[in-house]
């Protein structure tokens, strides 16, 4: 029974949805993915933005170096810079399916 559930959110919910903003269900489908990626880039922007002014520095390398230099206490400003890097990474990984989706846009348009 739970597979019918799931079945049925799959199929009919995104069909009906579309069809009710007038979209096919891939354009809605498309749309979604990329609203849903943009929010999560701009809450991790958004969390990179205010550990770099926790620090007062505005870059990932400019934090490093003054670390290095013993300006910014290592505890626990070295956790701040690990976390920087993973959201540097999940940035581009964000901008990589973005640059995906924008891709296929052109191409379901065709």
């Amino acid at each position: 029974m739970e597979t019918r559930q799931t079945a049925k959110f799959e199929d009919a919910i995104p069909e009906g949805m579309a069809t009710a903003l007038g979209l096919e269900t891939s354009e809605l489908l498309r749309e979604a993915f990329e609203s849903l990626l943009k929010e999560k880039k701009r809450l991790a922007l958004l969390e990179r933005l205010e550990i770099l002014a926790r620090y007062g520095v505005s870059t990932l390398p400019e934090l490093e170096e003054k670390i290095a230099r013993g300006v910014i206490p290592e505890h626990p400003a070295w956790e701040d810079l690990i976390v920087l890097e993973n959201l540097s990474s999940s940035l581009r990984d964000i901008d990589a399916y973005l640059g995906d989706l924008q891709g296929h846009e052109g191409r379901s348009a065709q």
